[in-house]
């Protein structure tokens, strides 16, 4: 994207103002092939000066967490502090990142800032956006995405108004991610579906939803 585009899409997202975030709990039903079915919980919490994104699941062999504090400073996210850890059959390991080995965003502050962002740029298919965040270990991530025909999709928790978008991995084009945002609460999953090379290996649907201190969608 040369120079006076990229001025020219930040001032049109300065000009229409960003959702601001909401608190709210929610669970989604995870179904990834090979594995059993569980269930993950996420929160997002207001903390005062900033914000907390958590994720947590747990089944017999199993168990993970991911969480990552951040604050909004004139509407853009600043990641603060990054963890995760995950145990299968007892063995497993944990993983912590402070913000000044964060240049970027952490990967639980890129869900949340994708879901804000999607729809308020020229996305498509044939001139996709970037957004670059850093993994659990703090190595750099390429992805683009593109945003599809806003739609009305039923999931377990309701039926929602729905923004589609369509995430890939610049390096690896045969792996999409399609994730549908509720456009009113920046954060909230209604599905995702990851595929590899058209197959598909993971779901995630929203399963229940309570806002805290905000009307439901």
């Amino acid at each position: 994207m040369s120079a006076s585009a990229l001025c020219a899409s930040e001032l049109a997202i300065a000009a229409d103002t960003l959702q601001a975030p909401q608190p709210f709990e929610a669970n989604y039903r995870l179904e990834v092939r090979g594995w059993p079915g569980a269930t993950i919980t996420h929160r997002l919490s207001n903390e005062g000066n900033h914000w907390l994104s958590d994720m947590s699941f747990s089944i017999a062999v199993a168990r993970g967490q991911e969480f990552s504090r951040f604050s909004l400073n004139d509407d853009e996210p600043h990641a603060l502090l990054y963890s995760s850890s995950y145990s299968v059959l007892g063995v497993g390991d944990s993983y912590q990142l402070s913000d000044r080995e964060i240049p970027t965003l952490d990967r639980q502050t890129a869900l949340f800032e994708l879901s804000r962002r999607a729809g308020h740029e020229d996305c498509t298919q044939q001139a996709p956006c970037d957004i670059e965040f850093v993994d659990h270990k703090g190595r750099d991530e390429h992805f683009q995405y593109y945003v599809t025909e806003p739609s009305t999709i039923s999931v377990p928790a309701g039926d929602f108004e729905a923004l589609n978008v369509s995430l890939m991995d610049a390096e690896k084009p045969d792996r999409v991610l399609n994730i549908s945002f509720h456009p009113d609460w920046p954060g909230l999953i209604l599905s995702a579906v990851y595929e590899k090379e058209g197959r598909r290996e993971t779901r995630l649907t929203l399963t229940q939803f309570t806002p805290n201190g905000g009307a439901t969608p």
